[in-house]
């Protein structure tokens, strides 16, 4: 355990109600108070269409497959992701085309997005990673100059926003996360954007075992082979409650991290990343770049403040390094100066400014 830790999920009172009313009902599986999240979601994120899943893992997947991505296609997607943002695209049996990120914003390198297109190649997969949105103006240039579908990555990037747009409406499809560190968290799950009527009516029969709902008026039809990708309504619970003070919860996450910048400034040897221009960051993960991350991290947390690595560089791993059915393009330089470089500090919706001067002090004293 830490004095401090990485990140606290923030359940307000009436999580707990919420929880409780589910229970005294009976009706634990997918239902009303699923569909009352997904409504929430939808208005707030100013989306047509907005589909409660498992994870954001299952969401990609099941979004690709919306998308008509199989085998013999190709999606470009950055070096420097969570390992779900490749897999989703091996699980559907088409090829992930790896390229380096600018190592500024830690985001995809759009030049060399565009380098990697192919005649095979299907989508973008871009990532917002961190909460920093990509430049949709640069991700739509390509997709356009090209005849490809957009598939985004917004893990992390609920709230986060480009060009005064919320990320969720921009892309052919988003995909979410509501993993407990998201500052809204159903515990597992994750939720699937998109303004097109036609994909979210694929993707809500996909998600209900390939149900037609048009056709099931009179008795269970199902026209297609589907999964089953449905969140409860016990898990959905939290998610109303959270979506209930949205706003609070990203303007505190929000003014913590104004308040990190005004404490790092002028640090030496503590760098901090670059925003998209044009874009609002929702920190979901607030990040620092040092030399000797590794070192740095274990000074933290032997202080009892727990810090983590920012995400994985593709090209290192096994799964991906090593796979015949995987294309890495290019030296990724960036992506490893991400990779080594990259570290996470605590935040969370309680945290006090004394925590964050003393964890501040904490990495001063690491770096030195």
């Amino acid at each position: 355990m830490y004095d401090i830790p990485l990140m606290r999920p923030h359940l307000p009172d009436a999580a707990r109600e919420k929880v409780l009313e589910v229970l005294d009902s009976g009706y634990l599986t997918e239902g009303p108070v699923t569909r009352r999240f997904e409504e929430m979601c939808c208005d707030w994120l100013g989306v047509g269409h907005a589909l409660a899943v498992t994870s954001c893992t299952t969401g990609l997947e099941m979004a690709l497959r919306a998308l008509g991505v199989g085998p013999g296609d190709e999606v470009v997607l950055p070096d420097y992701t969570y390992p779900a943002t490749a897999t989703a695209v091996a699980l559907v049996g088409a090829t992930p085309v790896v390229v380096d990120v600018d190592p500024a914003t830690m985001l995809i390198d759009y030049e060399a997005m565009e380098r990697a297109v192919t005649p095979r190649t299907k989508a973008l997969l871009p990532v917002s990673l961190f909460g920093n949105p990509v430049d949709q103006g640069r991700v739509d240039a390509v997709a356009r100059e090209h005849g490809l579908r957009v598939l985004e990555d917004a893990a992390c990037a609920l709230g986060a926003s480009f060009g005064g747009e919320k990320v969720g409406g921009m892309a052919d499809v988003s995909v979410f996360s509501l993993h407990p560190r998201k500052f809204v968290t159903t515990g597992e799950g994750g939720l699937v954007t998109t303004n097109d009527p036609d994909l979210d009516a694929w993707m809500d029969s996909f998600k209900h075992f390939g149900l037609d709902r048009e056709a099931s008026r009179e008795g269970a039809v199902f026209s297609m082979v589907g999964s089953n990708l449905k969140l409860s309504n016990l898990q959905a619970a939290l998610g109303v409650a959270q979506m209930e003070m949205v706003d609070e919860l990203l303007a505190r996450r929000r003014e913590l991290a104004a308040n990190y910048l005004d404490l790092l400034a002028g640090t030496g040897g503590v760098e901090l990343p670059a925003t998209t221009p044009g874009g609002e960051h929702s920190w979901q993960t607030f990040c620092v770049l040092v030399d000797g991350r590794d070192e740095v991290m274990a000074r933290m947390r032997a202080a009892g403040v727990e810090a983590q690595i920012g995400t994985y560089a593709l090209h290192l791993q096994p799964a991906f390094r090593d796979n015949p059915a995987v294309r890495l393009e290019g030296d990724m330089a960036g992506s490893r100066k991400a990779f080594d470089r990259a570290l996470a500090l605590p935040l969370y919706h309680t945290m006090t400014n004394a925590e964050q001067e003393r964890v501040v002090d904490t990495l001063r004293e690491a770096v030195r």
